[in-house]
């Protein structure tokens, strides 16, 4: 018997691979991409403005990139001690008004020149729900203007909207057609996030899913160089299991991530890439190793195996940074034997 519905899957053509700039941006979902592929050296950018959940909040951070407009003070607002914006997650937010602005603006350069040389953009869309600033909000002059996170501000400031079909594909049409001429060898990779936003009701998230993934697909049969990963499908038509969940029954957790992964690999990542991720990850899971004894000669030895096994990686495949790594290990070669 089958326990699990299977799901028809083209391998990506053509394929990631290392030497590809990659730049992520969308939901928290997107991290866990991005994380595996830093983690595995490839070169990758993500979330320049923070997590990202709608289709506009998307949009605005992408063409800001690609117009490298800088933001001013009149972009910020002073709330809950702390200087932050409207269109950047809170990690950019601080209580000194021009260090925020100069975190902005200096991630803002980097991610122009980042997605001028991009290989792939990688776009997760997590919510269909979009916000804009109402009257009641203290800075009147910005009603009607959309928010990407609303930073815990009181509810009365926001009013709260599904985005239509049509307003989801306008965006994301426009954006491809911006990209195009800012990078024309630039592909998109568009996912949908298997978190489900149960915040909005179970029957409010299934609709707002259907809507980012009805308009993805539209994009993705009108356009070329635009294609699809089914991560939303893998989590809830193929695992299909509340065990597959954390406790808060809206995040997939570690096992459900890993088995998006693997079939992320598999399915985006050329043959000679996923080998040279074989290479990298015992390297990788070595790095992360907490010593008991870090002054044992044991320990010392360890550090220059790895040292060296590095150091091959590197004349081996020159495009890879694995300074780091080699600065770490590097320790077994100061310590002596």
């Amino acid at each position: 018997m089958d326990f699990m519905a299977p799901i028809q899957m083209e391998p990506l053509l053509p394929p990631i691979r290392y030497g590809d700039k990659i730049l992520l941006i969308g939901s928290c979902f997107t991290e866990h991409i991005g994380n595996a592929l830093a983690e595995h050296k490839f070169e990758t950018f993500q979330n320049p403005h923070g997590i990202l959940f709608d289709p506009a909040s998307v949009y605005h951070s992408l063409i800001r990139y690609i117009e490298q407009k800088p933001y001013t003070e009149a972009d910020l607002f002073y709330l809950n001690e702390v200087w932050q914006s409207w269109h950047h997650h809170s990690r950019f937010s601080g209580t000194d008004k021009h260090a925020v602005l100069a975190q902005m603006n200096s991630t803002l350069e980097t991610a122009h020149r980042f997605l001028k040389q991009a290989g792939w953009v990688i776009i997760t869309l997590g919510s269909s729900f979009s916000y804009r600033l109402n009257a009641n909000n203290p800075q009147a002059e910005h009603s009607g203007l959309k928010v990407a996170n609303c930073h815990r501000a009181p509810g009365q400031w926001f009013d709260k909207k599904m985005l239509e079909i049509e307003e989801t594909v306008s965006l994301l049409d426009n954006l491809y057609h911006r990209l195009r001429i800012f990078n024309p060898d630039a592909k998109l990779l568009f996912t949908i996030s298997p978190v489900r936003h149960l915040r909005d009701g179970v029957v409010a998230n299934n609709r707002s899913k259907a809507r980012l993934i009805e308009a993805v697909h539209h994009m993705v049969q009108k356009f070329d160089r635009l294609y699809y990963f089914p991560a939303y499908e893998l989590v809830i038509d193929v695992l299909r299991d509340y065990r597959f969940y954390d406790v808060d029954l809206a995040h997939p957790n570690y096992p459900a991530t890993e088995f998006v992964l693997e079939k992320f690999t598999e399915n985006c990542v050329d043959e000679a890439s996923r080998q040279l991720m074989k290479e990298i990850r015992p390297l990788m899971i070595a790095r992360r190793h907490k010593p008991f004894h870090p002054e044992t000669k044991v320990h010392r030895q360890f550090l220059k195996a790895q040292y060296e096994k590095a150091r091959r990686l590197t004349e081996q495949y020159p495009f890879l940074d694995l300074k780091e790594e080699m600065a770490y290990f590097g320790q077994g070669n100061n310590m002596g034997i």
